[in-house]
């Protein structure tokens, strides 16, 4: 996911796309273990992008905190 598509969604839309890519990543360990896994690449790139959500995410909730107005360039 790029960053400008994560800075477009809201605080609720960024919080549903965490738990969806978690529930994802719970599966791909289960078929990495059981050798049904295509691509092991997947699982590095869902675990970036929930990192990059859950920046998004703070700097949102921060500055929502703070009464300033969030720039999504």
């Amino acid at each position: 996911m790029k960053n400008k598509e994560i800075k477009k969604l809201s605080i609720d839309e960024l919080k549903n796309k965490v738990n969806s890519l978690k529930k994802d990543l719970f599966n791909f360990r289960f078929r990495k273990v059981n050798g049904q896994l295509e691509s092991a690449a997947k699982v590095s790139q869902i675990k970036k992008d929930v990192a990059k959500i859950l920046t998004a995410l703070n700097q949102k909730n921060w500055y929502e905190q703070k009464n300033i107005k969030w720039r999504s360039y």
